[in-house]
């Protein structure tokens, strides 16, 4: 389509043009709040000119501490770490032509950049002085810091430094100290620092640390728990515990009282076990807690009885279960158990029992007689059981209350025969040997349940015949004249009776025979008879 000039020109317009101002602006803001040691960039922006030319200054005239950059309608100022002295009022100058504008902003320094750091004396122990120093690092300004000492809610201490007008970032210490107590152990200590300035926008403003008091204290109230109790069965488990107050946890060393000893126990902590306990654990122990650190001991005792039936009984003779008739023999029962053991003693012979009077389980025989022998049992008993031993006492008795029966006579004829019975008391039984004295030559007879027969007796057989009883503890002898001849023997038999009597009775030349003839002797066992033995010269 064809469009007339003449009409188009009635469509045309002119657009405007928009001119901006020149104008100043500093970011980030005209008031800035910056930390000593950080680094800061701030920017001078022109608008409304295309080559601004841009300065910076100090309106103090101090120097400008940092780096100016220009970028064409911009320029920065770049601060690497701030400190103190850029703490000032600033100028931005731009000029654009014939114009010229400037633009203020003011950089406020402050330092807060770590917690408080506390520290406590080392040698913490209960009822000393402790001390607690709080240090809060590089603080400005200082004058402007408040600072609170804190034991849990309680407020130890308070200071500020108002008066304090230091021209530098400084760490700044408090220092405190108070009496402290077992009851302080596990507290915190708080050291707060506060640095409250409203007009300037920083965070934080408060810092806080804290740290726990562990004095150093004890050991004290020391005592030893024993589980299930001081007195415990034989056989079951028995733990000690030694329980105390002390802070550091002390070293702990289990001791044991044995007779006049202390011994150590196999123990390095505060239980001592006893998996299966014995009799023999019966006793007092020892706890001895020592803290190292206070230089500080401490002991605790406990005595413990096990509880046992009776065990170890013993029954003993003095000299020996086997003694002579006459002698001094001294009975003892001995025997252990808790509750303490009852100790009876006891004489039994067949089916008769009869209980004997001890003192401290002794019975003493003063002179022994063969009554006295026969089995003695010891009978140990308490609430939980008895035990029992048992011994023999044979009493050995020579031979003694001797009685001799010769048949028909001592005095006989020719012919006829001699019985000669004997009979005696003794332990063990005797043995009975006969012997025909005679200068160049003996006869011995052995007996047949005591008793010799000499048969079909002639005049040869007249003489001294020594009659020899013995066992092995002693003998005793009998002599018996036997006369053979015409003489006629009386109707009745005579009974002799001789009693006990010692070898030393008799005449010498007859004991020196009897000692030859007893050596010479065989013995082959008791009671057998012999007819007769070889002739011995």
């Amino acid at each position: 389509r064809e469009i007339n000039v003449e009409n188009a020109a009635q469509f045309m317009y002119v657009l405007p043009i928009v001119v901006k101002a020149f104008e100043v602006e500093i970011t980030p803001a005209n008031r800035i709040v910056a930390q000593v040691g950080e680094a800061l960039m701030l920017t001078c922006n022109a608008t409304g000119c295309t080559s601004p030319s841009f300065s910076w200054r100090i309106q103090t005239d101090n120097p400008l501490g940092g780096t100016v950059t220009n970028h064409g309608t911009h320029s920065t100022l770049t601060i690497s770490a701030v400190n103190v002295e850029n703490a000032h009022d600033y100028l931005c100058t731009v000029c654009c032509e014939h114009e010229k504008k400037e633009k203020s902003f003011k950089i406020e320094v402050y330092s807060f950049p770590g917690d408080p750091v506390i520290e406590i004396s080392t040698s913490l122990a209960a009822g000393q002085q402790a001390t607690v120093t709080c240090k809060i690092p590089d603080v400005y300004p200082s004058d402007r810091l408040e600072v609170l000492l804190k034991k849990g809610d309680h407020i130890l201490h308070e200071q500020n430094f108002y008066e304090d007008h230091s021209t530098n970032a400084e760490t700044k210490t408090v220092t405190y100290s108070f009496n402290l107590t077992t009851e302080d152990i596990g507290k915190e200590i708080s050291c707060v620092a506060k640095l409250p300035i409203d007009d300037m926008d920083f965070q934080p403003k408060e810092r806080v640390t804290s740290q726990k008091l562990n004095a150093n204290f004890g050991p004290k109230n020391t005592i030893i728990i024993s589980s299930p109790s001081n007195s415990a069965m034989e056989g079951g488990s028995l733990n000690l515990t030694c329980v105390t107050d002390s802070n550091p946890p002390p070293q702990i060393v289990w001791r044991r009282q044995v007779a006049d000893k202390i011994v150590q126990c196999a123990s390095e902590n505060n239980v001592l076990a006893i998996p299966q306990a014995h009799f023999t654990d019966s006793g007092l122990y020892i706890c001895e807690v020592t803290n190292l650190m206070t230089n500080t001991t401490e002991k605790a005792t406990v005595e413990i009885v096990i509880q046992a039936p009776p065990k170890n009984t013993t029954l003993s003779v003095f000299p020996s279960n086997a003694v002579k008739q006459g002698e001094r023999v001294a009975i003892s029962c001995t025997s252990t158990g808790v509750p303490a053991v009852q100790i009876t003693l006891r004489k039994k012979i067949d089916d008769a029992i009869t209980t004997l009077e001890t003192q401290d389980g002794k019975y003493t025989i003063e002179k022994v007689l063969l009554k006295d022998a026969g089995t003695y049992e010891c009978v140990s008993s308490n609430e939980l059981g008895e035990e029992s031993q048992h011994i023999v006492l044979d009493v050995k008795v020579p031979p003694q209350n001797i009685t001799v029966l010769v048949h028909p006579s001592e005095n006989i004829k020719e012919g006829a025969n001699v019985t000669i019975t004997c009979s005696t008391y003794s332990n063990p039984p005797s043995k009975m040997i006969l012997k025909k004295v005679h200068p160049e030559k003996e006869i011995i007879l052995s007996s047949v349940n005591g008793t010799f027969i000499l048969y079909n007796v002639t005049k040869s057989d007249t003489g001294t015949y020594l009659l020899d009883v013995f066992n092995e503890v002693g003998n005793n002898i009998k002599m018996i004249e036997i006369a053979v001849g015409g003489v006629e023997s009386p109707d009745q038999m005579m009974l002799v009776v001789i009693a006990f009597s010692c070898v030393a009775a008799i005449a010498v030349p007859v004991v020196a025979i009897l000692i030859y003839v007893s050596r010479k002797a065989k013995i082959n066992g008791s009671y057998s008879l012999v007819k007769a033995l070889r002739l011995k010269v």
